[in-house]
């Protein structure tokens, strides 16, 4: 078996809980806006071939910076899309005690076995309903309510994260819909909002692929901290 990998992280700081080798996986079926990976896009893009077990080995080489709370991410694009690869990677890190996350917008919602071996979820809420999700993403927004519902069912832990784009969803009604929307989602154990950046650019660029939010400047990080902050307060009421 074999998986296309477009690039690793040893190191990371920022996926999840404590350090963690971060997998990022090649293929994703979504086209969001704010992308900053659009050469993840196509699974038959330029990537590095692997193994299962040529992943875990890797992986165990920075076991020992681990920890006790770090552990391996896979991210992507979207892993789901190499769903078959990817379970047996996380089997795997399972059988050597790794701590497992999954990083994903959860738009391939049938995954049940590869959640039984992920210990927590990083759920990218890219909209509320199927008109702003379909806008923001080209996908379908049903995918991703069918994916929380089965975390939900599992028990699954996640942890939310929103990119906020200026312009676009960083409004208080926007706010106000999230808020209404995250509720009712059981074992949410964290909520990240991340400011929107043009980092990304030059790759559509080399790709030549036309950048979507052209005019749209970086994402003020003191209002999103502000927009984050009254993201919680609603939480609590």
């Amino acid at each position: 078996m074999i998986g296309k990998i477009n690039s690793i992280e040893t190191m990371g700081l920022v996926d999840g809980p404590g350090v963690r080798f971060v997998v990022f996986m090649q293929g994703c079926p979504l086209r969001c806006k704010f992308c900053h990976n659009p050469e993840t896009w196509k699974l038959n893009g330029k990537a590095d071939n692997y193994t299962p077990e040529e992943i875990v080995k890797k992986i165990l080489n920075y076991k020992p910076y681990f920890k006790r709370n770090g552990g391996v991410t896979f991210s992507g694009g979207e892993p789901l899309m190499q769903k078959e690869f990817l379970l047996e990677c996380l089997k795997l890190c399972k059988q050597n005690d790794i701590n497992t996350c999954l990083d994903t917008a959860g738009s391939i919602p049938d995954c049940e076995e590869v959640l039984m071996y992920t210990d927590l979820v990083l759920l990218d809420i890219k909209g509320t309903n199927k008109e702003n999700y379909k806008e923001m993403t080209s996908g379908n927004f049903d995918n991703t309510a069918k994916f929380i519902k089965l975390c939900e069912k599992m028990n699954k832990k996640l942890w939310l994260r929103v990119v906020i784009v200026p312009g676009i969803n960083d409004t208080k009604e926007y706010i106000d819909e999230l808020i209404k929307f995250i509720k009712p989602i059981k074992n949410v154990e964290k909520i990240e909002f991340l400011p929107y950046h043009t980092l990304g650019v030059h790759k559509y660029e080399e790709l030549k692929i036309d950048y979507p939010l052209k005019d749209v400047k970086d994402m003020d990080q003191d209002k999103c901290k502000k927009l984050e902050d009254m993201l919680k307060e609603g939480l609590k009421h």
